[in-house]
């Protein structure tokens, strides 16, 4: 069985990076991480307040919960998209998702030292950005658990993780799709907005549609309840793991060439890349 996962692990490795992933401690790039995801739960879940929160004159203009949720998933994967063009996304790579830098490891893009450092800054930004959270939205970041993720009433444990697993899924699918060509690398972030929005309009009524780990610690440690946060820690990793293995065994040798959302050799890159460098203009 060992055997046969290392032949598997070695066939998933992308082939002839210019650029193999560096290993070794990468602060300036750990850091980007932190603040990128600080942003993103901070700017994500203040949709949420605005959309859902106690004293928003949201809910009255628009009485239509549906209607919300599609509105939600807008301006949240809108804001991961602007923080993945912003300097800071442009030298990490904006994961600003434990599940996404999970991938590219799995492809080889990333050393574990990375990895590790990725995560620890994605963690600690998430609940940062939940403290904000509070501190700016005060009764109705409480009126929204500050964000917390469950499995919605009538979906079992079990059922999230899948439905979670699934998602996510369709979230790495799409990256790596976006960044195996050259042409089409560079709107990884505006085809991102659209499938993120989707998710959301769609997942959220079953299990708020975490997609991230980090994203679903940040709410637990400020709301101060853990009960279901072990389903955002199993289901969004597996199906990251399972679509990143399932995309390099089955996309006939295509590899993602960057693993950045948005790619900018202006910018100095730790992880593996295989995009030729752009031609100074004479």
């Amino acid at each position: 069985m060992s055997s046969v996962l290392r032949a598997i692990w070695r066939r998933c490795q992308p082939p002839a990076l210019q650029r193999p992933a560096q290993p070794g401690w990468h602060l300036p790039e750990w850091t980007a991480e932190s603040l990128g995801t600080f942003l993103l739960v901070l700017g994500g879940l203040s949709a949420v307040c605005l959309d859902f929160g106690r004293g928003s004159p949201i809910p009255h203009l628009i009485p239509s919960i549906s209607l919300r949720l599609l509105i939600t998933g807008l301006l949240f994967a809108g804001c991961g998209s602007l923080i993945a063009i912003t300097p800071f996304g442009r030298l990490s790579g904006a994961h600003i998702n434990p599940c996404v830098t999970l991938a590219f490891w799995v492809g080889g893009h990333i050393s574990r030292a990375d990895l590790l450092g990725y995560w620890a800054g994605q963690f600690s930004g998430a609940v940062a950005g939940d403290l904000v959270l509070r501190l700016l939205w005060g009764g109705a970041a409480i009126s929204v658990q500050d964000g917390l993720t469950s499995p919605r009433q009538g979906v079992s444990a079990a059922q999230a993780v899948g439905v979670e697993a699934l998602m996510t899924g369709i979230l790495i699918l799409a990256i790596f799709g976006c960044t195996s060509w050259a042409r089409t690398a560079r709107l990884t972030p505006l085809v991102l907005w659209i499938v993120i929005a989707l998710l959301v309009w769609q997942g959220a009524p079953y299990t708020d549609c975490s997609l991230n780990p980090a994203r679903s610690l940040g709410p637990a440690v400020v709301f101060g309840s853990y009960r279901a946060l072990w389903v955002y820690f199993v289901g969004p990793p597996l199906g990251a793991a399972v679509a990143a293995l399932g995309y390099l065994q089955l996309a006939g040798g295509r590899h993602p060439l960057t693993a950045k959302l948005y790619h900018d050799f202006r910018f100095r890159s730790v992880l593996g890349e295989a995009l030729p460098r752009r031609l100074r203009q004479p």
